[in-house]
């Protein structure tokens, strides 16, 4: 490892889950440091997630805990340089990069998607994830495919 190992900083809970892990999910959403807005994109998914999930009596927080567990990947390919060859080694992802990972990918499909306000598009890709549909399941299960056919290269990780 080169230089020295950055220094991880405590980030506070958010106002209104008192939850550091939607703290983080928002300020990976933010543009441009814009949190207020980010702030707005998130809060207004999980009201729509809740209109939505009504008569289910589901909480916002509950759907998203769920769609982070189920977009997070478990493991992943790294490529590494041996003997001249370039091969791509399955590694196991530890717990922040895949928290990292879920909230790129979800973020990305929510991005993706045309033609609603940012705060829907989340909301509906959050119960996508939370139900094993949409784009970010779908880069999950690439990534899996992807590490399964390279796993005769794991004893070089």
């Amino acid at each position: 490892m080169r230089g020295k190992q950055a220094v991880h900083r405590e980030i506070l809970a958010d106002p209104v889950y008192n939850s550091t892990a939607v703290s983080k999910f928002i300020n990976y959403i933010m543009v441009n440091g814009k949190k207020s807005v980010a702030q707005k994109v998130f809060y207004g998914a999980m009201a729509a997630i809740e209109k939505k999930t009504a008569e289910k009596g589901e909480k916002g927080l509950d759907i998203f805990d769920k769609a982070m567990k189920n977009v997070s990947p478990l493991v992943e390919v790294k490529a590494r340089r041996i003997g001249g060859a370039n091969y791509q080694v399955p590694i196991e992802v530890r717990g922040e990069r895949r928290f990292n990972l879920a909230s790129r990918w979800i973020i990305g499909a929510a991005r993706a998607r045309k033609g609603k306000p940012m705060a829907e598009k989340l909301a509906m890709e959050l119960l996508d994830a939370s139900n094993e549909l949409g784009d970010a399941i779908k880069k999950k299960v690439d990534v899996h495919r992807m590490a399964e056919a390279n796993r005769a290269f794991a004893h070089f990780a």
